[in-house]
C-alpha cells in the first residue's frame, strides 16, 4: 500500500507504544525514533494498557485492540492482529513473538506482505509454562520460521538454534541499550558500596541463587523486580527481606532513577538463563560496570565472553567478594562492546535493510 511513496510496516505481538512493559516495546518504541523517512509504521496496541488512546505517535499511527497482549490473551491478540493485516494490506508485517504464528500459513496464503519474524528468546524452552503449552509455543515457532520471509534472531545463540533445528538462517539483531544514558540530568554520581540487579521475578532468572549467595555474604545487594507479582516473588521477598544487605525494591520504571543506581553501584548481577539477548543486560553494559552473569550461551554472547560468571550459590559469592583491579577493568570492557554492538541506531538500521 502507497502512504506517499513510504513503506507501510505493520507491527504485531507487542503492548504498544509509548513502551511501558519490556523488551519488545522498546524496540518498536526506537524503531518509529529512528526511523527512516521511507518507513510508515502502523503499531497495534492494546487498549488495556493505555488509559489515553493516541492516534498517533510521532509519525506512527496505533490501532488498539481490546484485547490484554501478554500471556495467554497474546494468541488471539496477535491472530486478530494479523487477521486485520489482511484487509489493511501492509508492505511489510513485522511480527514480535510465535503466539500468533498459528495463523501464518493462512495470512501467508492471502497476503502478499513481506513478513519478517523476531521469534523471541525460545519461549518454549522458559519453566513458567505448562507441558501443553510448551508444545503450542514449540509448534508454533516451527511455522514462524517456516512461513516468515526473514526470520530474526537477538542472540548468536538463538541463530545457531535456528539453523540446528530448521536449517534456516537467521538474522542476528539484539537490541540497543543506549536509551539508558539518555536522561535529562547526567550528574556524575560517586560509587557506592553495594549490587544491582533487575529483572522480572521469575524461577529460570535464578533469584533464589542470587540473594542466597549475598546472604551468605557481607556484599550489599539492591534487588528490583515484581516481587507481588507471583506467590513465588512473595515468598522470596518474605524469606531474604530481613537480611541487613538485602534490600528487595518493588519495580522502578523511572530512567532517570534507574540511571543514578546505575551510576552508583558497584557491579551488576545478572541471572537471567534463557530467553536470548536481555534487555536489561545490555542496558547495564552501557554503564561500564562489571557485569556478573550467570553462565549460559545467551549471556555469553551478549557479553563476548568478556563478563564475570558464575553458575552456583558459591561462585557468585567467591567473584562479589572480591573485587579488584581485574574486575574494574572489565567494567570498561562492558562498555566497549555496548558501544560496538548495542546501539539504537544500528539496531534500526538492520531491521529496515530487512523491510526492502
Amino acid at each position: 500500500m502507497d502512504y506517499l511513496g513510504k513503506k507501510y510496516v505493520a507491527v504485531l505481538g507487542t503492548v504498544g507504544i509509548p513502551a511501558c512493559y519490556g523488551g519488545f516495546e522498546s524496540l518498536v518504541q526506537n524503531l518509529v525514533d529512528y526511523q527512516s523517512e521511507s518507513i510508515n509504521y502502523h503499531i497495534f496496541c492494546s487498549s488495556h494498557s493505555y488509559q489515553k488512546k493516541s492516534e498517533n505517535y510521532k509519525d506512527a499511527s496505533l490501532l488498539y485492540l481490546p484485547i490484554k497482549a501478554n500471556g495467554v490473551s497474546s494468541i488471539p491478540y496477535d491472530i486478530l492482529s494479523l487477521i486485520i493485516c489482511l484487509k489493511k494490506k501492509p508492505d511489510v508485517t513485522l511480527i514480535l513473538g510465535v503466539s500468533g504464528c498459528l495463523f501464518l500459513p493462512i495470512y501467508r496464503l492471502f497476503s502478499s506482505s513481506r513478513i519478517v519474524t523476531n521469534i523471541d528468546g525460545l519461549e518454549w524452552r522458559r519453566d513458567k509454562w505448562g507441558w501443553l503449552t510448551k508444545k503450542f509455543l514449540k509448534f508454533s515457532e516451527k511455522l514462524a520460521v517456516r512461513f516468515s520471509d526473514a526470520v530474526v534472531s537477538d542472540n548468536q545463540g538463538i541463530a545457531d538454534y535456528v539453523m540446528d533445528e530448521y536449517g534456516v538462517v537467521s538474522e542476528v539483531i539484539a537490541y540497543g541499550g543506549d536509551h539508558a544514558l539518555q536522561v535529562e540530568h547526567q550528574e556524575n554520581y560517586v560509587k557506592d558500596d553495594f549490587y544491582l540487579s533487575v529483572c522480572r521475578i521469575e524461577p529460570e532468572n535464578n533469584i533464589e541463587l542470587i540473594l542466597t549467595a549475598f546472604s551468605k555474604s557481607r556484599e550489599k545487594l539492591c534487588f528490583i523486580g515484581n516481587w507481588e507479582a507471583s506467590e513465588y516473588g512473595r515468598a522470596l521477598k518474605s524469606r531474604f527481606s530481613h537480611y541487613e544487605n538485602i534490600e528487595i525494591v518493588d519495580p522502578i520504571y523511572d530512567i532517570s532513577v534507574l540511571y543514578k543506581m546505575r551510576r552508583q553501584c558497584k557491579g551488576y548481577v545478572h541471572g537471567h538463563s534463557a530467553g536470548g539477548t536481555n534487555p536489561s543486560l545490555v542496558e547495564a553494559m552501557q554503564f561500564g560496570m562489571p557485569i556478573y552473569a550467570f553462565d549460559c550461551i545467551f549471556n555469553r554472547y551478549t557479553t563476548d565472553n568478556s563478563a564475570l560468571y558464575f553458575n552456583s550459590i558459591e561462585t557468585l559469592r567467591q567473584l562479589i567478594e572480591k573485587y579488584d583491579e581485574h574486575v574494574v577493568h572489565s567494567g570498561e570492557r562492558m562498555r566497549q562492546i555496548a558501544s560496538d554492538k548495542y546501539q539504537w541506531r544500528s539496531v534500526v538500521d538492520k531491521y529496515e535493510q530487512l523491510f526492502v
